[in-house]
């Protein structure tokens, strides 16, 4: 691709490809992709960190379901697992035995944004920066059983806060914020109500509380931290 772009991350950097991707993975191994399936959630995760010790962090919120926090507990992959329960949601972190296929994808260059999990698949939607990265990024995704280039795009200048950024919030969650700020959701009078946003956003109204309220949650754990 021509063109030169702007892309941040640990810094600012000029580079001539830096593009905006999002992975399906299919069949993951990874312990959190199996609780999902057997819970028939949703759930969004931090991205792996794999220790020297040869186990992967991992770090997820949920909602809050037993039959997920028994897929975990029984799982022999899993160690040190900690559920905490805070507004009807479960945050956690475990050790895993078994690095999933998002870590490859991680050590190959991926800067992941949001990585979710649902009912056995995980999508990951991070930057790739550098022709290089680029490519080893592309070439693990397809040497990599399962896992499919859903989309590619160019990072534009007004996308470089959601990629820089430290919030630790989803797309959909930043995308439910700013709708409510635009519709004038937490004005006093409300400029808008949730079932309004949520029109404008094409969901339904209960789709659209959640995602605000995890949103929010996520900021002000953050900025309250």
């Amino acid at each position: 691709m021509d063109g030169v772009y702007t892309c941040a991350a640990a810094t600012t950097v000029v580079i001539d490809e830096c593009l905006v991707v999002e992975f399906r993975v299919r069949d993951d191994d990874c312990p959190l992709a199996d609780a999902t399936r057997a819970a028939g959630i949703e759930i969004d995760a931090q991205p792996p960190q794999l220790r020297a010790d040869g186990n992967a962090l991992l770090s997820f919120t949920a909602p809050e379901s037993e039959r997920f926090a028994t897929a975990l507990d029984a799982d022999d992959r899993i160690r040190y697992l900690h559920l905490a329960r805070v507004d009807g949601r479960q945050n956690g972190r475990c050790l895993s035995k078994q690095p999933c296929v998002v870590h490859d994808l991680v050590s190959a260059g991926l800067i992941v944004e949001s990585l979710r999990y649902r009912e056995g698949s995980a999508t990951v939607t991070g930057a790739v920066v550098g022709h290089d990265v680029l490519r080893g990024v592309l070439n693990t995704a397809g040497e990599t059983v399962g896992v499919a280039l859903e989309r590619a795009y160019p990072l534009q200048a007004d996308d470089e806060e959601a990629i820089a950024t430290r919030w630790n919030v989803t797309p959909r969650q930043e995308e439910a914020l700013r709708a409510a700020v635009e519709r004038g959701y937490f004005t006093v009078p409300r400029g808008a109500t949730a079932a309004e946003v949520a029109d404008d956003l094409g969901i339904s109204k209960s789709a659209f509380i959640e995602r605000l309220h995890r949103g929010q949650h996520a900021l002000f754990s953050q900025l309250f931290a």
